[in-house]
């Protein structure tokens, strides 16, 4: 069983999670409207593999016996900058992930929850995934400067995200 204290932190990152989908599929949208077909291919994408993640910790707490509890979900920003500081956002949001992660995490070994700690284990090489992802599309875009040619080229590879 979980602890009163994980599982209420577990279904605040069921939250989280759906907060970044949220956040992912505006960013979508808005590269959609600019017509950057690529730039929004990636983030629905991203929109679609943190709902998984939601449903990941649904399932936990169910299988360990605890009361999900679904919050609100606060309305993600519906305009945004120019690609980069866009990228900018998403390698922040994804270390507040990967903080959130930690913490849950840290709750699991203060609690002796060695069940908690091995499902946590996948979220913290996916959280190493997600960085690593956010943090090469940023480069990128750095790289492009104002280039609407490298645009075009990064746009191109981010629409080949299956």
């Amino acid at each position: 069983m979980l602890s009163k204290n994980l599982s209420d932190e577990m279904n605040n990152q069921i939250k989280f999670e759906l907060y970044s989908a949220y956040l992912y599929l505006a960013m979508s949208a808005h590269f959609e409207e600019a017509n950057w077909g690529g730039f929004a291919k990636w983030l629905a994408k991203q929109a679609q593999e943190e709902q998984e993640h939601a449903l990941k910790f649904f399932g936990y707490i169910h299988d360990r016996g605890g009361k999900v509890t679904l919050q609100a979900i606060e309305t993600p920003p519906s305009t945004f900058g120019k690609p980069v500081e866009i990228f900018e956002e998403v390698l922040k949001h994804e270390k507040s992930v990967t903080a959130r992660i930690n913490l849950l995490y840290s709750i699991a070994v203060k609690d002796n929850d060695y069940a908690s700690q091995e499902f946590l284990n996948w979220f913290v090489k996916e959280q190493v995934e997600e960085e690593k992802n956010a943090t090469m599309v940023l480069e990128w875009l750095k790289m492009a400067g104002d280039s609407v040619n490298a645009l075009f080229q990064i746009n191109g590879m981010l629409a080949s995200r299956g």
